[in-house]
Formats: C-alpha cells, sequence, structure tokens
C-alpha cells in the first residue's frame, strides 16, 4: 500500500515509483490531467492519442475549485493557472430582447450575496486554448510520451497475464498494467464494459464562437455596449441572456471574446467540436420559436461580425448514464466524457473529468501494483454516485436557465445562473481518496453494494438516496419545469 501524504504540499519526486505501468488514451482534460497525476504518484505514464497533435482550440468551460486544487502540488502549473485565470471578473444578466435584469456586479459580490467567501469561489470560466497550453507544458517539463496519430479501435484484457491494452488503426498494440480510456464519448471501450448507452437528440445545440477581440472595432457602438468591467475597463465581463427555451452568454476578456447561444436544432448541427457554420445560419435561425420578442439586436451585432470558420455548432445529446465504467478484471477503466457524459448547462464537465484522474492516480498508488483491480474498483465506488448526482444537476440548470422568474430573479440574482452546491465544489478528491480509501475496500472485499456503503462519508448530497435514472424522464422533467432530484440536500 502506499503513504499517506503527511504535509500539503507533495510535488513531483515525493512518492515511490509504484511499478504501475499506465497507458492512456486520449489528451483531453481527463486524460492530460491523469498523466501528470500519474507521474506524481510514482506510476509509468504512456499516452496515445488519434490526432497528430493536441487539440488547444476551442472556447470555454467552467473549472471547479473541487478541481483545480490539486494545481497545489505543481508550483509551475499554479503559477500559470494564476496568470490566465480571470480574476476580479463582473458579471451582468439581460433578458434576451436586451432588458438589462441585474446590473454589472463583480462576481465576488455575487457570491457574497449568495453567503459565500468571496475569497474562495466555487470555480471560474476559464479559456480552453490557455488551459491546455498550461497543461502542455507541464507535460513537455515531465517528457511523458504521446504517441501521436494512433486512433484506438479496440480495448482488450488479458486477466491471466494481468494486463490490458489496445489495438490501433494501424495494427499496432500498446500494453500496460493497467490502461486508462479518457477518448470521450463514444469511446471504443464501452464494448468491453459493458455496451454503448444509448444517446438521443435533446432537439437542441449550442452555437459557440471564439475570436480576437480586434474584430469588435468593424462595429464601435457594440465595442463600446461589450467593454470589459471595472473603473478602467480592464477586468473580464460575463454578460447572460435568459430566454424562454434559451439562454446566451458573452465573455469579455483583454485579447478574446467568446459567445455561446443555446437553440432548438435547425439541421446545420453535429456532435463536432470541428464543424462550423457561417454567421447567416445563426440570423436566420435563432429568433425561431420566441414569438414576437426577438433576441437583442446586439447579439446579432455580434454574430454578424464573427469571423468565418469560428462558429461551431454543436448538437446537444442526452445519454442515459453509463452503468459500468471498467472491464471484467477492472484493468481498463472509462475517466471523464467517456464514463459520464455532462449537458453544457451542468458547468460540470470539465470538473468531474479533472476529478476522476485525481482519485484513480490516488487509488492507484494506495493499491499498489499486486491491487490494481482492486484500487481501479475502489475509485469507481468513490466517483459513480457523485457523478451521477452532477449529471443530474444539468437538467436543473437547464430548467433555470430556460425557464426563469423574471420576478424573483430581480429579488435573488442567484436564480439567474447555474446551481454550484457546496457539495460540488467544496470536495478535495485526493484527501477523500487518502481518507477512506481502506474503509472503501473493505465495502467491496464485504460484497456491500455500491448503493448500500454507510461507512464512507458521501461525496454526493447529504441524505440523497442514490436512485436510478434515465434520459426519457429526466427530459420530460425539463420539458415541464418539474425537474426532481430526488432526497438529500443538493444545495
Amino acid at each position: 500500500m502506499g503513504s499517506v501524504p503527511q504535509s500539503d504540499c507533495q510535488p513531483v519526486g515525493s512518492y515511490p515509483p509504484s511499478g504501475i505501468d499506465v497507458l492512456i488514451v486520449g489528451t483531453g482534460l481527463a486524460g492530460l490531467t491523469a498523466s501528470i497525476e500519474c507521474v506524481r504518484k510514482g506510476h509509468t505514464v504512456r499516452i496515445v492519442e488519434r490526432h497528430d497533435d493536441i487539440n488547444t482550440a476551442g472556447d470555454m468551460y467552467f473549472m471547479g475549485q473541487s478541481a483545480t486544487r490539486f494545481f497545489r502540488h505543481w508550483p509551475e502549473l499554479s503559477k500559470e493557472y494564476d496568470l490566465i485565470s480571470m480574476n476580479n471578473a463582473w458579471i451582468e444578466t439581460f433578458k434576451h430582447d436586451g432588458e438589462r435584469v441585474i446590473e454589472p456586479r463583480k462576481v465576488s459580490d455575487r457570491l457574497r450575496q449568495a453567503g459565500m467567501d468571496p475569497n474562495t469561489p466555487p470555480g471560474a470560466f476559464q479559456m480552453r486554448p490557455l488551459i491546455y497550453g498550461m497543461y502542455l507544458n507541464e507535460i513537455r517539463r515531465l517528457g511523458i510520451h504521446i504517441q501521436f496519430g494512433q486512433r484506438v479501435v479496440d480495448y482488450y484484457e488479458d486477466q491471466a497475464r494481468q494486463k490490458a491494452g489496445v489495438i490501433t488503426d494501424k495494427g499496432d498494440k500498446f500494453e500496460a498494467d493497467v490502461v486508462i480510456a479518457a477518448d470521450g464519448v463514444g469511446s471504443k471501450c464501452q464494448k468491453l464494459v459493458g455496451g454503448q448507452v444509448r444517446a438521443m437528440s435533446a432537439g437542441r445545440a449550442m452555437w459557440r464562437a471564439a475570436f480576437p477581440i480586434r474584430h469588435l472595432d468593424k462595429n464601435p457602438k457594440l465595442k463600446e455596449f461589450l467593454k470589459m468591467g471595472g473603473e478602467s475597463n480592464d477586468e473580464p465581463m460575463v454578460r447572460t441572456w435568459l430566454g424562454p427555451g434559451t439562454y446566451a452568454m458573452v465573455l469579455i476578456r483583454r485579447e478574446t471574446c467568446v459567445w455561446i447561444m443555446n437553440h432548438d436544432i435547425t439541421g446545420s448541427e453535429q456532435e463536432n467540436w470541428t464543424h462550423t457554420v457561417e454567421s447567416d445560419d445563426v440570423l436566420n435561425n435563432m429568433d425561431k420559436g420566441l414569438g414576437g420578442s426577438p433576441w437583442d439586436p446586439r447579439i446579432k451585432d455580434l454574430v454578424r461580425l464573427t469571423p468565418s470558420k469560428t462558429i461551431v455548432n454543436f448538437e446537444l445529446f442526452w445519454r442515459d448514464p453509463q452503468p459500468s465504467w471498467t472491464s471484467p478484471g477492472a484493468r481498463v477503466v472509462l475517466i471523464g466524457d467517456a464514463a459520464h457524459s455532462f449537458l453544457p448547462a451542468s458547468g460540470n464537465g470539465a470538473t468531474q473529468a479533472i476529478e476522476d484522474a485525481i482519485s484513480l492516480a490516488t487509488c492507484l498508488q494506495l493499491g499498489g501494483k499486486q491491487n490494481v483491480p482492486e484500487a481501479v474498483r475502489t475509485h469507481v465506488r468513490f466517483r459513480f454516485i457523485r457523478c451521477s448526482c452532477a449529471q443530474k444537476m444539468g437538467f436543473s440548470n437547464a430548467e433555470l436557465l430556460q425557464h426563469p422568474d423574471w420576478e424573483k430573479v430581480k429579488v435573488n440574482p442567484k436564480l439567474a445562473q447555474p446551481k454550484l452546491p457546496r457539495w460540488i465544489w467544496s470536495h478535495d478528491p485526493e484527501k477523500y481518496t487518502y481518507d477512506h480509501y481502506e474503509k472503501m475496500v473493505d465495502t467491496i472485499r464485504k460484497g456491500i453494494p455500491f448503493d448500500q456503503v454507510d461507512t464512507v462519508p458521501p461525496n454526493y448530497p447529504p441524505g440523497y438516496k442514490y436512485e436510478a435514472w434515465n434520459l426519457d424522464d429526466m427530459q420530460k422533467e425539463v420539458d415541464k419545469a418539474t425537474v426532481d432530484m430526488g432526497s438529500g440536500n443538493w444545495d
């Protein structure tokens, strides 16, 4: 068994070699975090990636505090994160037609109004290109080898030899003591762990675009409206628009403008982050379903000046929860989107992917080379119910954003933003694993079902009793604005 850390910061070199050979498939946030954390925990790491390079394009996502606490172990990475983070950000809220409902306020003031400590926010929006650049710098410093141009077409495990591996489209075979499938939605690993989960179009999609701020010069009046926050207009500004069955957000940083909009499907969307449409496609469809109250003209002006081949039209799919995350012998394990895909409204996809990686690397360190399958199964027990609850939060937030009660919002601005409950952001996946590893292992050895464990404190809503759910029922509840989260304290 590995040792429990005695001090708060445990940088690379703090742990002895574990002898565990780890193969990671995919270079998303889950895969990249797993790679550096596995190295820090003493494991040997290799990565295979289907593309010829790491894709650092994209716009933004929310990174929760529970996912960034581990940066304390990475001095250089932590410095870079502080430099690229949106400190002193502001937020402003409108109805979709342009009527301002909430005046510009610093995010810290909103947190204070909600009874939270502004010095420890639950998380922050981050720019995907900057986050990926930060991770790549750390991977280069560590010398982690990435085998590019290797698209995995099959996973396997050999329990007799205590090995698992992958086969690529080139016929190459890679083996390790444990394979981490971090290759996203539709991972080929799902066949090995129990089958592909059912996907159903949500009937919704997201237009998303990110481009250099200089393009706002094309429309001086719009540029003035979209200025940054603060007395000197030099602090990041987030503006949100909420409407019937739709919402939009615009982020303005010193160097970048990002906008996103949730909309009904138009026929041109794909579940593909490289699929783009032109501004006319957006302008011709954005007012549909809004009756006599069209979108704010300023949003339309922003769409018009968006550069060509910049707007991604990403189709949203509901997916039933993945019932199993491991192969029969538990030497192959799904993490991140491959294990649990999230709706954009959840604000949790990136956070839970990083938490997965931290938890798994720590479980492997504690279990040791002779107990890899047990360590993997223990990790899944730590993560399964928590991620199921976080996924359900996406449905609750979709209801909140698409059916706002404006009279209540004017009194309580918290009702115009996604829920970020304490049980999510206050979690520390590494500490939780160290504190409760042996107790969770014991439940496995005793054959206690995962949903009947009562010896380990929950990392999900206090008082919640696990209930299996499916996308059909949840979608009906969102449409009726009657989402029932179940038992427990979800706040």
